[in-house]
């Protein structure tokens, strides 16, 4: 294992099963996306998990839960993050992983329910 990668297991969230174990050199938060296996995932949340060793807490692994998804091509930068979709729409939810509830799929362009 390299020295700034951690041991790394991917769970797909429905239906609940483990994808594998990776060794990833990055921290992805809710919100990011994982090509993993020629697939894309959307991650959902992520845990850590320490070991006890005498001295201390030491983290061992990190577990992401994840669905499958596309990774979305619209974006709009907000208060320092990047949402889905276009944020001035009235019925955008300002969220890394859902665009709206009228038109979750997308796009935004065209869309007969936007409102500024």
């Amino acid at each position: 294992m390299e020295p700034d990668s951690l041991l790394t297991e991917v769970i797909l969230t429905h239906p609940r099963k483990s994808l594998g174990k990776i060794n990833l050199d990055w921290t992805p938060q809710p919100g990011n996306y994982l090509e993993l296996k020629g697939k894309t995932y959307a991650v959902l949340e992520r845990h850590h998990h320490y070991h006890y060793k005498i001295g201390g807490y030491s983290l061992q692994k990190i577990s992401l839960h994840v669905q499958e998804s596309r990774k979305p091509t619209e974006k709009t930068l907000i208060e320092g993050r990047w949402v889905v979709g276009d944020a001035n729409c009235r019925f955008n939810a300002k969220s890394e992983i859902l665009r709206c509830a009228v038109n979750p799929e997308g796009p935004c362009q065209g869309c007969r329910y936007y409102e500024t």
